[in-house]
């Protein structure tokens, strides 16, 4: 498995977290909230996400990057 984050964009993020049994919560205007029990967290849908950016909602959602690598 890669460790490796991955290039992508908000939509695609949204999507894999969907798949690891995240819900949607709102999703008003440029940014969608996604909500699994305690954790609640907003997701940008630009067209390419920033590392940085990604490592955090990953860090919020308690999701390893080889999870999500598997969830695109």
């Amino acid at each position: 498995m890669s460790k490796k984050l991955p290039t992508v964009s908000g939509r695609q993020t949204v999507k894999a977290l969907v798949k690891l049994g995240f819900t949607v919560r709102t999703g008003k205007g440029d940014h969608v909230v996604l909500q699994k029990d305690h954790r609640v967290f907003s997701v940008p849908l630009h067209k390419t996400l920033k590392k940085g950016t990604l490592r955090k909602i990953l860090k919020i959602a308690d999701v390893t990057v080889e999870d999500f690598n598997e969830m695109l």
